[in-house]
């Protein structure tokens, strides 16, 4: 499905007039590679196949997209990091960039790249069953609290990850000690959503995305988004600002970046070009259709994005004691 939509994107933009290759006397004049860390047919996956059929049109060279799987993201990160930098090795980073190094798999931070563009976003929900008796975020977490530790079980990634810092960092903003809620590993949302249903534990956090045909079949409820505002496809589920006065925020984020020290003509020339490829109805429509959430930032602003999160992540994880 996600490959018969990249072709017709592609086609799209070959019909598109907007996207006509604009005039370059030297980069690029030959084909460049865009690595994804993660593996093929994930969201990832999918996301970087679309910005390459976007960037292959608007700068009239073949982008070639690259699986580099394995050591939990460190793979293709560090391939991203170590190529040349001369544009034409480039790659998707993911927020895993601000955690690998803090549980001590890597030393690779954001400052290994030169940030491009961020092109995607995707805020953790809090997702119970359909039929919980907690209808509000509210009174999930105020059960919580008078609970004695281990009554609520959470699941949705493995241990350390994003998901888990969600949840984490959630009851931590709300004083609350993380360990009340035991952690689950799993191999990812989907595992986690199943072993919801089945009863082995209360509630995922995890992106809107991800719960999307559970919410839509009437087997799920999501309580809260952790994001700045309320997601398109689920404008019914308020933030935790709305819905308990918290500026907790943290997603799932995607965008690309080169090698560190990248020419600043380089740099300019692919940032023009995601920011045509971000503002194509095509790009937003298949990100809409998917559930994806999209969000701009550019050069300077993604590598203060990346800062950021990376200190938000370190706080969390130190202070639920999942930082080496």
């Amino acid at each position: 499905m996600i490959r018969r939509a990249v072709l017709a994107f592609g086609a799209a933009l070959a019909l598109s007039a907007s996207f006509a290759p604009q005039a370059s006397a030297q980069y690029p004049d030959r084909p460049i590679s865009l690595i994804v860390p993660w593996g093929a047919g994930g969201g990832t996956d999918a996301t970087a196949r679309i910005i390459g059929a976007g960037l292959e049109r608007v700068l009239g060279q073949p982008v070639s997209v690259t699986n580099r799987t394995g050591g939990s993201g460190v793979v293709g990160h560090s391939a991203i990091a170590e190529a040349e930098p001369d544009g034409y090795t480039i790659g998707i980073a993911t927020v895993e960039i601000g955690m690998m190094h803090w549980q001590g798999l890597t030393e690779l931070t954001w400052e290994n790249y030169t940030p491009l563009a961020l092109m995607n976003e995707d805020a953790a929900g809090v997702q119970v069953l359909a039929d919980s008796e907690y209808d509000t975020l509210e009174s999930l977490l105020a059960a919580i609290e008078a609970s004695p530790a281990g009554t609520f079980r959470a699941s949705g990634t493995g241990q350390g990850g994003i998901w888990h810092l969600a949840i984490a960092g959630l009851l931590n903003d709300r004083g609350i000690d993380p360990a009340k809620v035991p952690w689950v590993p799993s191999e990812g949302a989907a595992s986690g959503l199943q072993d919801m249903m089945a009863g082995g534990v209360n509630l995922v956090p995890c992106s809107l995305v991800e719960a999307r045909g559970l919410i839509d079949a009437g087997r799920v409820k999501s309580l809260g988004l952790m994001g700045a505002e309320r997601a398109a496809l689920f404008p019914d589920v308020p933030t935790l600002s709305e819905a308990i006065g918290s500026d907790w925020k943290i997603g799932a984020w995607r965008g690309i970046v080169g090698p560190q020290g990248m020419p600043e003509d380089v740099s300019a020339r692919l940032i023009e070009a995601l920011e045509t490829v971000y503002n194509s109805d095509e790009y937003k429509e298949f990100m809409g259709a998917q559930g994806f959430g999209i969000r701009w930032a550019a050069g300077a602003d993604f590598g203060t994005f990346m800062g950021e999160v990376d200190k938000s992540l370190g706080d969390t994880m130190r202070a639920v004691g999942l930082a080496q």
